[in-house]
């Protein structure tokens, strides 16, 4: 049998990012936070990468991601999944559509047999999850009044997921390589 990790590829949020939105989610108890640490946008899920294929994946995504030019970033809106009536994850909307350069990620991925996830890309940070579903209409008016300071967002990040070796038995994440943008100073 072939040894895969969980890994997925991803946007973090600036330092700076993480500590406004820590701060504003501090005061409000009464939800499952994600630790700060592990906040991230997600461009792409692969559940079971080939450990034989790590490296092939790391080079077609580096050439994939340099096809990409850097952009800038913020978090403002919120959202659920599946919805907002029935929660079991509450989420921030990225203010730039991140569709292309998710589509060009799993290409790159798929190209080396790393399949990533079947779902319908939706561009999120997700800042709590829940056991069980719950009416996050409430929630969802609350974190609608956040707007993050804007970030550059110059990398993409992959990153090796461990079930249940974090804190709490959370995922434990592991950066296996940061992936440049295209810079537009620089010669192509």
């Amino acid at each position: 049998m072939t040894a895969t990790t969980r890994m997925f590829v991803a946007i973090r949020p600036s330092e700076e990012v993480r500590e406004q939105l820590a701060d504003f989610l501090a005061p409000r108890g009464g939800m499952t936070w994600i630790d700060p640490e592990q906040w991230h946008l997600t461009l792409a899920f692969l559940a079971a990468v080939p450990d034989h294929r790590q490296d092939d994946l790391v080079a077609a995504l580096a050439r994939t991601a340099v096809r990409h030019d850097a952009f800038d970033l913020q978090l403002s809106g919120a959202g659920a999944f599946p919805d907002a009536v029935a929660a079991k994850a509450l989420w921030l909307r990225p203010s730039v559509d991140l569709t292309a350069l998710a589509t060009g990620v799993r290409h790159a991925a798929n190209s080396v047999g790393a399949t990533p996830d079947g779902q319908r890309f939706v561009g999120h940070l997700s800042v709590a999850r829940q056991r069980r579903p719950i009416d996050a209409r409430r929630w969802l008016q609350v974190l609608d009044t956040f707007a993050s300071d804007s970030w550059r967002v110059d990398t993409v990040e992959l990153v090796a997921s461990y079930l249940g070796e974090g804190p709490h038995a959370r995922p434990r994440h592991e950066t296996v390589a940061v992936l440049p943008l295209h810079d537009g100073g620089a010669a192509a």
